[in-house]
Formats: structure tokens, sequence, C-alpha cells
């Protein structure tokens, strides 16, 4: 039975492909912990199923019982290397997009400005991908797509984020229900989880509605500044302080980016963890 449910993202939480270094030891320490019989690795990402075998692959990391991908729209269980798609999943969110499907969507939003439709291999039956300038008010644009589909009878969530590496907006248009928050507590409530043994570790933008959820959420040290300060701010106004933990190095000698930061933030809402990494 799980103990412990660890919901990570990958680009630059657990992957250290962000401008700062990682902690030598950090992924080492981090396989260590999670390879444990009572731990639940579950990888929370907006890649689809092939990027996330591609980055498990490339940067050796451990295969996880369960993967979210898509920004939240697909569910997997993973079962001695066979990724199995999670039906129930898909049909909770369908219902949304009141029958409408991701072209018809793209149409009603065709005549805003500054958005560019994404690749289609990073679309799916649940999401609608767009770039948008870094510099635009991504709230804003956000709110506005929100609107423009809610007066078609569509429940949508519109995610705003920043892709550091190529300084562009990112805008995942996705059932009102799909977002990783409501994945996370899909997932955990099948497993029988409590919150006070579900951790979540994240770095950007569509991370935050996880980050300021009530979920024991931890920011890593490397998420940029104005991410931090709006899971900061979010979590006060409603309370909920004591559910978020910013990374700020220290564990062990490391220095709370990527790997370090979810360990550290673990020990901190789990303090038995310590023990698992054999920490005096």
């Amino acid at each position: 039975m799980t103990e412990l449910l660890v919901c990570t993202d990958l680009d630059r939480t657990l992957i250290p492909n962000g401008h700062q270094p990682e902690s030598p030891d950090a992924r080492d320490l981090f396989w260590r912990l999670v390879q444990r019989p009572e731990v639940t690795l579950a990888y929370v990402s907006g890649r689809d199923r092939y990027l996330l075998e591609s980055a498990i692959d490339e940067f050796a990391l451990p295969t996880p019982d369960f993967a979210i991908g898509d920004v939240g729209t697909t569910i997997y269980r993973i079962d001695e290397g066979e990724w199995h798609a999670w039906r129930a999943w898909s049909d909770e969110i369908a219902t949304d997009w009141a029958g409408n499907d991701r072209a018809t969507l793209a149409g009603m939003l065709r005549d805003i400005p500054d958005i560019e439709l994404q690749e289609p291999e990073k679309q799916n039956t649940h999401k609608l991908s767009y770039y948008a300038p870094a510099d635009l008010d991504g709230d804003a644009l956000a709110e506005r797509i929100h609107d423009r589909l809610a007066d078609a009878g569509v429940r949508s969530s519109v995610i705003w984020s920043i892709d550091e590496m190529r300084d562009v907006g990112l805008v995942d248009v996705l059932p009102a229900g799909a977002t990783k928050v409501h994945a996370i507590r899909f997932l955990k409530e099948r497993l029988h989880v409590a919150d006070g043994r579900t951790v979540f570790a994240g770095d950007s933008g569509n991370d935050l509605p996880v980050l300021t959820s009530g979920l024991q959420a931890i920011v890593v040290a490397n998420a940029r500044d104005e991410v931090k300060q709006a899971a900061i701010r979010a979590t006060a106004e409603r309370g909920l302080e004591n559910c978020l933990y910013v990374a700020r190095g220290g564990l062990l000698g490391m220095n709370g980016n990527y790997a370090a930061g979810i360990l550290e933030g673990i020990v901190h809402f789990i303090p038995e963890a310590r023990s698992w990494l054999d920490i005096a």
C-alpha cells in the first residue's frame, strides 16, 4: 500500500535543464528515496507520453509508477515497462468541452492576436496549445481566452507559463477539470493516499494551480522569482502557508535546485524521510 505519493514536474524541476547548476548527487539520492516500497512516484508534466519516455532515458530517471502527461490531460499507469492509459480520467474530463473537439475550439480563438498554434505533436484530444510572446500579460491573455470559450458554453482551464530556454510564452487550453491539481487529486483518491502523505514539486507557472492548492507543495530553488512570489502570495491569501515549501538549499550541503530541492521539501513535510536518505 502507498504510504507516500511523490508527484513531481520534470523540466527544470527534476530534470536539470535550466540555467542553474545541479548538485552532483541529487538525482542519485532522489532515485534512492523513490525506490523504497512505501513510495509511489508520479511524474506530472506538460510532455506527452513519448517525450516522457525520452526524458526518462536521456536523464537516467527512475521509471515512475504513474505519469500525468500533457499538462494533466492524460494519466498513465506504468507496469513492468508497459504504459496503460487511464480511460476513467479521460471520460471524467471530456464533458467540460461540451462536445466540441480541439479544432472547433481553435476556430473560436482564431482572431485572438499574438497566439500561434504549437506543433501537432504537442496537441491532444483534450489539450489545445499555443505559443505567445514571453513579454505579454499572460494572465490577461488567459482570461480573454477563458471568457471567449465560456461564452460558447465551454468549461476550460487556460494555463500560462514561460519556456525559459526558448524565451517564449506557452498557453495551454484544457478542460476545466484537467489541470495538474485535479489529476493529482484523482490519482491520490484512487490510491487512498491522505493529503499529509502526498507531496508535489514544481517550478513554473503551469505548476501554480498545484503549488497553491493546499496540497503539500515544493517550489525548487531554481524556479523563477515571479513563480515563487506568486505561490507565496496566493497561499498566504488563502491561509495555506504551511502547505508550501520554497527550497533554499542546505540539505546535505546541496543547493536546493532541481532534485535537491525536491528532496529538501520532502524532508520538510515528511521528517522520517531523513533516515531514508541515511542523513545523520
